[in-house]
């Protein structure tokens, strides 16, 4: 399910909206219960009550901060199997420094009769250990920086 494609970023109307539902859902969230019940206005401006899992608005609630910041969005479930297109996509590389990392086994993936398909969950504890190798270098380089007194 796509929230926004790719090119299209929320608006200035929505970008305040975001911001104001964001923080009135998270007046709210502050619960230890499996569900809440909120109010949906029809046309008509009829309330209409639904029940929805805590969890769902949670999650509503990061979309809301992701447009908040002006970024589009798009909820993938996690066993969702990606093109190699779309896995580029969410690591912002090119596809074939993709298809370099799947062909090297840095990423795990399977073939779909002749594509290649990424899990999700795959791709996503991919991201996860080469952000964890960045973070590790850059606090490496600030410690040498700090230890030769360069200043930055």
């Amino acid at each position: 399910m796509s929230i926004s494609r790719k090119s299209d970023f929320p608006q200035a109307r929505e970008i305040a909206a975001a911001v104001q539902g964001q923080r009135a859902l998270a007046a709210f969230l502050c619960t230890k219960e499996d569900m809440q019940r909120i109010e949906i206005y029809d046309e008509k401006n009829k309330a209409h009550a639904v029940e929805l899992p805590t969890s769902a608005l949670r999650l509503l609630m990061d979309v809301l901060g992701e447009l908040a910041l002006g970024n589009s969005v798009r909820v993938v479930p996690v066993h969702a199997e990606l093109t190699t297109q779309e896995a580029a996509d969410l690591l912002s590389v090119s596809r074939p420094h993709l298809v370099k990392l799947l062909e090297e086994g840095a990423l795990p993936h399977h073939k779909a009769g002749r594509h290649r398909r990424v899990f999700f969950s795959d791709l996503m504890a991919y991201k996860q250990q080469r952000d964890d190798a960045r973070h590790k270098a850059l606090n490496e380089l600030t410690s040498l920086s700090e230890e030769l007194g360069l200043g930055y």
